[in-house]
């Protein structure tokens, strides 16, 4: 299990620092898709680049599978078996789509990387001997990292915003994946940052962070009256994204 306590952030010179998490203390289970979802700047990437040791925490532990890992680095996480979906992925100069999936699974087969690449909208015979870098568009090159994280055989998969820069029809075929992906790694934890409904629905648990702070948490069921209601919290914003609806709505 993945857990992280009381866990605190603060970036930025003495002069100039920015508190942004508050002693946020959260499980992660084996086997269960999380969405953490919350306003622009509210922390929700901090908790997952924290998790993936990018950010160092100025105060607290995080503890995977019994062990402390908070003073562990992003290689040495990733070997423990936690995978990072940038929102933003890196661009691969000099790599082919091919090696780039074999390095995430060395004994993927030609019929695996077909399906993947099906999968997420690829056509195999164009993609596969490309290289991975900004020759793809950022849609292609999002869908193709997510992919690499979910054929590895990661224990806690962080995908950021997901859905960002993907266009619809890419959408659906990448939600499918990531659902049914997730349906077959029975051990896998699955953590997606998001405002999209979708995943949402798909979420065993959704965590809603504002503020840098956890506001509330819970099943779709008890998190949807809130989002509809827009009460506390600018939910209406923290799930759709609306924060100019929200400033003139203001009295």
């Amino acid at each position: 299990m993945l857990s992280i306590k009381n866990i605190g952030l603060t970036l930025g010179q003495a002069e100039d620092q920015n508190e942004i998490l508050h002693d946020i203390s959260l499980d992660f289970e084996p086997g269960k898709l999380y969405v953490i979802t919350g306003p622009n700047g509210g922390g929700k990437t901090s908790i997952a680049k924290v998790i993936m040791g990018i950010y160092t925490p100025s105060a607290g532990k995080i503890y995977f599978d019994g062990s402390d890992i908070t003073g562990l680095n992003i290689t040495e996480r990733s070997r423990l078996g936690i995978r990072y979906a940038f929102q933003s992925p890196p661009r691969f100069k000099g790599i082919t789509v091919e090696k780039f999936l074999k390095l995430a699974n060395p004994e993927i087969t030609v019929n695996q990387m077909h399906w993947i690449m099906a999968s997420i909208g690829l056509c195999p015979e164009n993609y596969l001997t490309r290289s991975a870098d900004n020759s793809l568009s950022g849609g292609e090159m999002k869908r193709l990292e997510i992919a690499s994280v979910l054929l590895s055989r990661t224990k806690v998969a962080l995908l950021d915003e997901p859905e960002a820069g993907v266009d619809l029809w890419g959408f659906e075929q990448l939600l499918n994946l990531v659902t049914a992906s997730h349906r077959q790694a029975v051990e896998r934890t699955t953590i997606i940052i998001s405002h999209s409904e979708k995943f949402l629905e798909a979420a065993d648990e959704i965590i809603v962070v504002a503020e840098g702070k956890v506001q509330e948490r819970g099943n779709m069921e008890k998190i949807r009256p809130l989002i509809e209601e827009g009460i506390e919290c600018r939910w209406r914003q923290i799930c759709l994204g609306e924060e100019e609806l929200y400033e003139t709505q203001q009295p």
